[in-house]
């Protein structure tokens, strides 16, 4: 199953982190970036640009780079290759509109904030810790 997902940063160098809803299936009540399922027809950067919609209202405004690709099992026993990028979006960075069921809360954290992903470490094994820790490293990368 192909996935796409962003991980969002601002002009600070803060990154963009939600909490899914304890009543998810797949990871619930963990950190996790913005991001899901392709769709029959989509690419992956029309996937990425339609979950960052759906997710916080906001709009894609530039792929920064590719941060890489991670292949994981989730506990519903399906196996997901997910390509994750670093991008900038547009709209109130401090207004996302999360999606209602899904998302229950937001923060922007910098580099020295990834911490709080631990965690997720018992139910993600430090998935999401490691793609932010990426999206950090392509930051100084390209010098933002």
């Amino acid at each position: 199953m192909l996935c796409a997902a962003g991980v969002i940063v601002d002009d600070d160098g803060r990154v963009f982190i939600q909490r899914r809803s304890a009543t998810r299936k797949l990871f619930p009540d963990t950190w996790d970036i913005v991001g899901g399922h392709v769709e029959p027809g989509e690419s992956l950067e029309e996937t990425l640009r339609r979950e960052v919609t759906e997710e916080t209202g906001w709009q894609v405004s530039i792929v920064l780079g590719t941060i890489g690709e991670h292949r994981y099992r989730g506990d519903d026993g399906l196996e997901r290759l997910e390509t994750d990028y670093l991008i900038r979006v547009d709209g109130d960075l401090s207004r996302p509109r999360l999606e209602e069921g899904k998302h229950t809360a937001f923060r922007w954290i910098g580099p020295d904030e990834v911490d709080v992903l631990d965690e997720n470490r018992g139910i993600d094994d430090g998935l999401v810790r490691q793609i932010i820790e990426g999206g950090f490293a392509l930051l100084r990368q390209i010098g933002l």
